[in-house]
């Protein structure tokens, strides 16, 4: 296709250019993968972001990384396959939809579990809704025809063979265990679904009389409510203050019970009395204990964190308000001795902020060790591991893996994908399968369902057709190239999708994981709702556009680590897109009918031509490089730096010169200059900032429908040209130096001076004469001298740059008598800064009493006032010679 429409606005309006360009990619199926034919495949999957609602800052920083990887691959040529989804977030998303019943006054026990459903998927609707919006708003490049979710048929099919196929093995069991229990939504939470806060609490002290009336043994806990589940005392085997005790029995206060004192290496002789109440319902440690020692299990709480019936008089109290009671009737009887302030740290649901409680329960779990055993050996090989970029954080993902534990799998909720497992109503005998057994109404399906992560850590497999491995999405995308996530997700997803990968398909899910951090406030704060600082990425948008916020998101830190979000840096890029527009209107008000046929390189260049030509080679071959090392930050500063500078600032001012002038011959070469090394820019940006950069190309002269599927540039060593490189830095350089002396002076750029060049030798001399043009152009003098044997005029002001000397006679510049006078005033002035900040400094008092800091001050004060005085004296030395 070729364009012929030539007339840009006059402004840049990001609302105008980025609604439009959308809705043409989605027709034109751009994003969609072929699935076939002789292109080599590229896959990314979205990490799919839960449908608990609208998309936060860290998700566009996220799916930017993501977008411009996918585009680059496609105008490379690759079968891009960028595969998008949502997840069903199990208990975040039941606890808005409860939330939002409790506004209506129903609970979801009144609903009952089928109506419930219905207005689960009713939420996700809306909510998958406001997110696609939202990635259209980004301009994310996804394949929609083959958008998942987690609790789509095939991937809940896919969940059920995987429960099936680890159960058989023996790595998905059911039993008895103290788990994390989260009182406020009564579930189960794994080990990573809680957050540890350090929290002031209290050690409390008592005694425990012994049976035989002989003494007492004295215990310490931080949470005297699980007393009432006391099933022991525990001392060390070789504490020889205890050895007499072992084997007796102690009375438990309040409850009257009989517990044993028993041994067991797992005491600390050194921590506190030596003694050691057992609570094994209620502690994971004594747990295991108990489990050594046969020991009952009481439970003295329900799921609510409500004192249950084992709990005697306390029956019904909340275990705050337990606690509270407690400690009162401990010490009214002279049990509780002393309270003790500890600060310690106390667990917190993840999801819903209540202290989480060390709780017995019967839970699914998975067999951890097998699985984590495969994942590390596959770190081990140089070939075939998972890449992480950066890599320290391979480190990171390794100890989580080697200190792994069993991953409890089953929550206590309607909504997510129901474990497979039926019981017998009579028997209780256990059927785990895909379907109910053939006499289904003898057996009741277990009531919980899996952790969300069980069926994300199935993503990269189960989107593309798994189990079914012949289905084509599978048999040519997987394994994925690359995952792109946050650091703070490793242990809950990015692990869980290795070792499931090699479990279940023998292969890695993805060669490489580029790691990113969080996205904090101006002040490095975490975004949160208590402080505030939260920034909607839509606002964002609204006020700069999407391509605004894409550069600052891609530009704004290095990989792995945390960026700080600044709203001025984001106009920043608003002006950077503004520099872009109004170069590409100028270019093309003076293309005229310029079509691609007509573009041609061969023939006479000019020295801005020649230079302009190889900076862009340089570039092309630079952000190729980076792009592939994923180093986006360095991509955007070449990328900055190249368009800004050496296009907008250089370029286009010099190649006004040829399309203003006489010479056809010259203005065409120009034009076609100006048409290749735009159309390349763009193509070049395109990924980063895809709005801007289509609406560009689509004026500018094309090969093709879209930007998006142009191919991806690259270097050609025909227009390399170091020698036009050297003539163009050595111009550069005299066109600064004089601009500079001109501001220092405070001579106007219109003002005509004289300007002498004393260049180095014969070479530096030829390559000054052929950019004359250039530099009676852009110095504007009256006259102009170049030689190799210049004799320096007097009363001028002279600039070194490499290869040649530049002198400005002053004469024509300045009233000379005028400005020595205002030099002299200027280091009177500064005479007496000096003078001062000395005396200061002198002053040993001042020394000594002064914070460090005010003192540093006055230093860099001196030192800035001594460097001024001496270039005003050379200044003023250099007028009156």
């Amino acid at each position: 296709m070729e364009n012929k429409e030539t007339t840009m606005p006059t402004k840049y309006d990001p609302k105008d250019t980025e609604s439009k360009w959308y809705p043409y990619w989605l027709d034109g199926d751009y994003f969609k993968a072929e699935g076939q034919g002789e292109k080599d495949p590229y896959t990314i999957v979205i990490p799919p972001p839960n449908v608990t609602g609208r998309l936060h800052l860290g998700h566009a920083w996220d799916t930017t990384l993501q977008d411009i990887i996918s585009r680059v691959k496609r105008m490379q040529g690759y079968d891009m396959l960028w595969l998008p989804g949502m997840d069903h977030a199990g208990i975040a998303t039941q606890a808005k939809v409860e939330g939002k019943l409790k506004e209506e006054g129903i609970t979801r026990y009144e609903l009952g579990r089928e109506k419930f459903l219905e207005k689960s998927w009713e939420w996700k609707e809306e909510y998958a809704d406001f997110i696609r919006q939202q990635w259209a708003k980004l301009g994310l490049s996804l394949d929609y025809s083959r958008e998942r979710f987690t609790l789509d048929d095939g991937l809940s099919k896919a969940v059920r063979e995987v429960f099936v196929t680890l159960y058989n093995k023996g790595l998905i069991y059911r039993g008895e265990y103290i788990i994390n229990w989260d009182p406020e939504t009564q579930t189960a939470l794994s080990d990573i679904e809680v957050e540890y806060k350090d929290v002031q609490g209290h050690f409390y002290h008592m005694k425990y009389p012994l049976k035989d009336e002989s003494g007492h043994i004295e215990v310490a806990t931080t949470r005297p409510e699980t007393m009432l589940g006391d099933t022991a005392v525990a001392v060390h085997p070789d504490d020889e203050r205890y050895q007499h005790l072992i084997g007796k029995k102690a009375i438990l206060p309040i409850i009257g019970r009989e517990i044993e004192i028993i041994a067991d290496d797992y005491v600390d002789m050194e921590f506190g009395s030596g003694a050691v109440k057992i609570t094994p319902a209620h502690d994971p440690n004594d747990f295991e204990m108990g489990n050594r020692h046969n020991l009952e299990r009481i439970l003295v709480m329900d799921e609510s964190g409500t004192m249950n019936e084992n709990a005697g008089k306390y029956q019904g109290l909340d275990r705050f308000a337990c606690r509270k009671q407690l400690v009162s009737d401990l010490q009214e009887e002279g049990i509780l001795f002393k309270i003790e302030e500890h600060m310690h740290s106390v667990g917190h649901s993840e999801r819903s902020g209540a202290v989480v409680e060390p709780y017995l329960s019967t839970q699914w779990f998975v067999k951890m060790k097998p699985l984590a055993e495969q994942a590390i050996a596959l770190q081990k090989q140089e070939k075939g591991k998972v890449h992480f970029v950066p890599d320290r954080f391979e480190k990171t993902y390794l100890h989580w893996l080697e200190n792994i534990r069993d991953w409890c799998i089953s929550r206590q909720l309607w909504w997510g994908h129901r474990i497979p497992a039926w019981y017998h109503k009579e028997t209780g005998e256990v059927h785990v399968g895909h379907e109910a057994p053939g006499d289904a109404e003898n057996w009741e399906q277990d009531e919980d369902v899996l952790d969300t992560w069980f069926s994300s850590a199935l993503w990269p497999f189960s989107t593309m057709g798994w189990p079914d491995t012949n289905a084509s999405d599978y048999q040519r995308f997987y394994p994925t190239n690359v995952l792109v996530t946050g650091y703070d997700i490793i242990f809950f997803w990015v692990s869980r999708m290795i070792f499931q990968g090699l479990e279940f398909t023998g292969e890695r899910p993805f060669n490489d994981v580029l790691i990113h951090g969080l996205v904090r406030d101006a002040e490095g704060r975490k975004m949160s709702k208590s402080l505030g600082n939260g920034v909607d990425p839509m606002d964002v948008i609204e006020k700069y556009g999407a391509d605004a916020l894409r550069f600052f998101l891609a530009t704004g830190t290095t990989p792995g680590n945390d960026l700080r979000f600044h709203w001025e840096k984001v106009e920043a890029n608003w002006n950077f897109a503004n520099k872009i527009w109004n170069a590409s209107r100028f270019a093309l008000m003076n293309m005229s009918d310029l079509t691609h046929a007509d573009i041609t390189l061969e023939g006479e260049k000019t020295i801005a031509d020649r230079w302009i030509l190889t900076r862009l080679q340089e570039t092309v071959r630079d952000v190729t490089r980076l792009m592939d090392n994923y180093e986006f930050g360095e991509v955007g500063r070449l990328l900055y730096n190249f368009i800004w500078d050496d296009v907008c600032d250089w370029y286009i001012e010099m190649a006004k010169l040829p399309l203003y002038g006489e010479d056809e011959q010259a203005k065409q070469m120009t034009r076609s200059v100006l048409a290749y090394v735009l159309e390349h820019t763009m193509r070049l940006l395109h990924p980063i900032m895809p709005f801007i950069t289509e609406e560009i190309w689509q004026h500018l002269p094309h090969q093709g429908d879209s930007i998006t599927i142009a191919p991806w540039p690259k270097a050609e060593d025909a227009y390399m040209d170091q020698e036009g490189v050297k003539d163009m830095e050595l111009l550069k350089s005299v066109i600064r130096s004089v601009r500079n002396t001109r501001a220092e002076m405070n001579v106007v750029p219109s003002k005509p001076i004289e300007l002498q060049i004393q260049a180095g030798d014969q070479n530096i001399l030829d390559q000054l004469e052929r950019g004359r043009d250039y530099v009676e152009r852009f110095c504007n003098p009256e006259k102009l001298v170049i030689k190799t044997d210049l004799d320096a005029p007097e009363k001028s002001v002279s600039q070194v740059i490499t290869g040649a000397t530049l002198y400005m006679p002053l004469a024509g510049l300045i009233n000379i008598e005028e400005e020595i006078e205002r030099l002299q005033k200027e280091k009177a002035k500064l005479d007496k800064e000096v003078e001062r900040v000395q005396k200061k400094l002198a002053n040993e008092g001042f020394i000594n009493k002064a914070p460090e800091h005010v003192v540093d001050e006055e230093r860099q004060k001196e030192k800035d006032y001594l460097e001024k005085r001496d270039t005003v004296k050379a200044r003023i030395q250099e007028l009156q010679v």
